[in-house]
């Protein structure tokens, strides 16, 4: 995959915008915990009240809180209450929201900060909870021993009436830090989230002596609260539809352009890089594996991104709800982390195998759908079930066995979900009771576990995938960076102008890739413009090589193969291709019209050109027989005319080119002796400007030729014409009389 990785350049801006949306999905998921933990919390148990600090408080109960602070608390709470009375500017926007303000002077809770917020709460909790204790005693003293506070009160030595806060008051500064002392000591062991949630029922009391009504506070703060919960989620998915988009196209985008490449990179190969990629294995690796490595690409940007902010971000505003539960979290991720590398040691090795599996299944296919006529000839079709049936099995048994190590994470997973729920309940529920921590924080904490779990699975996920997707990508790593044994020359020739066509073959010899012997022998010859070259000689002794030299499909060993005075290895390939029109012994037409066939070779051919070349290939008798004419449907690889008419096209969309060079390999092998001859005597009337060059196993082809080259094991045995190579060439002289008789040789 890292071989591949030039192909996100393009998409940089898309990845990075991705990231950014991701960090605010992940943000916003992250809240909504948090949120339901306030409605919990503050929202149901503390009927709307956030803070043990007051929004506003009587002037009268202030007076009576201060008693319990330190110089530098009363100090901090005063300076961020402002006193309102009727004196006030703003007394009568604040009536209307604190009715009692009507009867006594009220303090106002000044615009601070959350920070400054959270500084005071801890200190008018406690005070609240101290002075709410002591109305408490006043009313019921047998309640006394339950206040907890670090001191008692024994009203019992009171005299009937007696105002305890009013003898506070008279007691000397110097006594004052002992009380505070003794509070600071009452309430250590609570932190400050259970002081603010205790000192809540006291903030209540003071709101409706306000004259606020309890329930609409209540009830606006879970609407406010839910209300941003719900912005939130729809923020998160307008940002997860938006991710989902961008995946979409730069994995579509990167896939378009790997498989550009490749297709690109696969034409530039000659003849010796394709001995070293089977056809099906090109096409697995430009379909499958370009689809694999799409997936992986948008899963990367979906999930791997995301995972890891989700994870992180989950343990950090988990443990911030209960440090004390940590452990639990390093258990649940120290089991997935286990888990996860148990699956991607098993599933790793069998990835590789299945994509050379699915090669496999491709080129029994493949050889299956070609070779169907020599299938059914030799009553073959249970013997290629057989062999279809066994790559199909050994893929699908491979496949399931990925499949089922996969499966079985999901159960596994819920499993541990399902425990880890069970055990965070268990022990938020023990240190629910003991005060040390709130529902809602422990609910929070909950989700947050499943957060941090669903992203190990997503993690678990990409480790499934990802190994095959790195194979993949390796594959086509592997064709993108193959070194062409052709190239162009960097400082290339330009070919002569006007062109001729001359060909001269000096001391060539050929050996091809991994070869121990060479194939041709130091071949040289010149083929001249206006001439025919003919090459003859027994199957597999060369001939098809010597032509296949000139277009440098491939290169030739030692000596060298000149066209115009230039070496073919000096000039570029477009150059020289353009020079030459190659009908292979193959013909092979691709799927379309004939006139598109035909249009392949010039595509602003006229119709005249369109109609003569079909004239000298000898093709109109079977083009013009149906009423469509050129517009007449040519099937996948020709397949609905046959190997005849197929080789005349070939031939005519040779001839639509009008080259100064052309090359028939073996080209007339399908077509009947009149036929041949009609066609020959065609080629030498139109092209008689041209150098042809011609590889056949026919004498009664070549017998008019201006130059013939015998090959007898990759070395020229005889060259001349008909009549000299007859009188001085063993060789040809037994391919002539093995094929003609004495008359017809004459």
């Amino acid at each position: 995959m890292i071989r591949l990785a030039k192909y996100l350049k393009p998409y940089i801006l898309m990845i990075l915008l991705s990231i950014i949306l991701l960090f605010v999905q992940a943000n916003a998921d992250l809240a909504l915990p948090d949120y339901l933990s306030k409605i919990v919390n503050n929202g149901i148990q503390q009927g709307g009240v956030e803070n043990a600090a007051p929004q506003a408080i009587r002037q009268s109960q202030m007076d009576k809180l201060t008693l319990f602070m330190s110089a530098e608390d009363e100090e901090l709470v005063l300076g961020n209450y402002v006193l309102v009375d009727q004196d006030s500017p703003d007394f009568a926007t604040y009536v209307e929201e604190y009715p009692a303000l009507a009867d006594e002077p009220i303090y106002v809770l000044d615009d601070a900060e959350q920070a400054e917020v959270d500084k005071l709460n801890p200190i008018m909790g406690k005070a609240l909870l101290v002075v709410s204790g002591i109305e408490q005693m006043m009313e019921d003293p047998s309640r006394v021993p339950e206040m907890g506070m670090g001191f008692d009160f024994d009203l019992s030595q009171l005299p009937p009436g007696t105002d305890l806060f009013a003898l506070l008051e008279m007691l000397p500064d110097s006594q004052r830090p002992q009380i505070t002392t003794a509070i600071d000591e009452g309430f250590a062991a609570l932190g400050d989230s259970m002081i603010n949630q205790m000192a809540v029922g006291a903030v209540k009391s003071e709101y409706e002596a306000l004259g606020i009504d309890a329930g609409k506070l209540q009830t606006d703060y879970i609407l406010r609260t839910g209300g941003l919960m719900l912005l939130i989620s729809l923020l998160g998915g307008a940002c997860m539809i938006a991710v989902g988009l961008l995946a979409s196209r730069t994995a579509a985008g990167a896939a378009r352009d790997i498989r550009q490449d490749v297709f690109k990179k696969v034409e530039s190969f000659s003849s010796a890089e394709f001995n070293k990629f089977s056809t099906a294995s090109l096409i697995t690796r430009s379909t499958n594996d370009v689809t694999q490595v799409q997936r992986v690409i948008f899963m990367i940007m979906r999930m791997v991104f995301f995972a890891p902010i989700i994870g992180i971000g989950g343990v950090i505003r988990a443990i911030g709800k209960s440090p004390s539960m940590w452990w639990i979290i390093a258990l649940a991720v120290l089991t997935l982390l286990g888990l996860v590398l148990l699956v991607f040691s098993i599933a790793l090795p069998k990835f590789k195998i299945m994509q050379d599996l699915v090669d496999r299944l491709n080129l029994v296919t493949r050889e299956n759908l070609s070779g169907m006529m020599v299938i059914r000839a030799f009553n073959k079709q249970e013997a290629e079930a057989v062999r279809f049936d066994e790559a199909n099995r050994d893929l699908t048994d491979t496949s399931l066995f990925v499949a089922r190590v996969m499966v079985t994470m999901m159960p596994v997973m819920m499993m541990l979900m399902n425990g880890l729920s069970v055990l965070i309940i268990w022990v938020g529920a023990h240190q629910v009771a003991e005060s040390t921590i709130q529902v809602g924080d422990m609910m929070a904490f909950l989700q947050y576990a499943m957060q941090i779990v669903f992203a190990f699975l997503m993690m678990s996920m990409m480790f499934i995938f990802l190994p095959r997707a790195a194979v993949s990508g390796a594959r086509i790593a592997d064709v993108l960076e193959t070194e062409t044994v052709i190239d162009d020359p960097e400082e290339p020739k330009e070919l002569k102008d006007p062109f001729t066509g001359r060909i001269e073959f000096r001391n060539v010899s050929f050996r091809y890739p991994g070869a121990l012997d060479d194939v041709l022998h130091d071949i040289t010859f010149t083929a001249e413009p206006g001439q025919t070259t003919a090459f003859i000689g027994s199957t597999g002794c060369g001939k098809s090589t010597v032509v296949n030299l000139i277009p440098r499909f491939y290169d030739v060993t030692e000596g060298a193969v000149y066209v115009d005075g230039t070496d073919v290895r000096q000039v570029r390939q477009h150059d020289l291709r353009d020079k030459i029109g190659y009908i292979p012994q193959q013909g092979l037409l691709f799927s379309g019209t004939i006139e598109s066939n035909l249009r392949y070779a010039d595509e602003d051919a006229s119709e005249e050109t369109l109609k003569e070349s079909i004239d000298i290939a000898q093709a109109r008798e079977f083009v013009f027989a149906k009423p469509e004419g050129l517009d007449a449907e040519i099937s996948q690889g020709g397949t609905n005319v046959s190997g005849g008419q197929k080789q005349r096209l070939a031939i005519a969309r040779a001839l639509v080119k009008k080259p100064p060079i052309y090359i028939f390999d073996d080209s007339f092998s399908a077509l009947d002796f009149k036929t041949d001859s009609a066609l020959r005597r065609a080629l030498q009337e139109k092209t008689g400007g041209s150098t042809v060059l011609i590889v056949t196993q026919r004498v009664a082809t070549v017998k008019n030729a201006d130059q013939i080259i015998v090959l007898d094991e990759g070395r020229i045995a005889g060259k001349g014409k008909h009549h000299e190579l007859m009188k001085d060439c063993e060789t040809y002289q037994e391919i002539a009389f093995s094929q003609l008789s004495e008359e017809e040789l004459a």
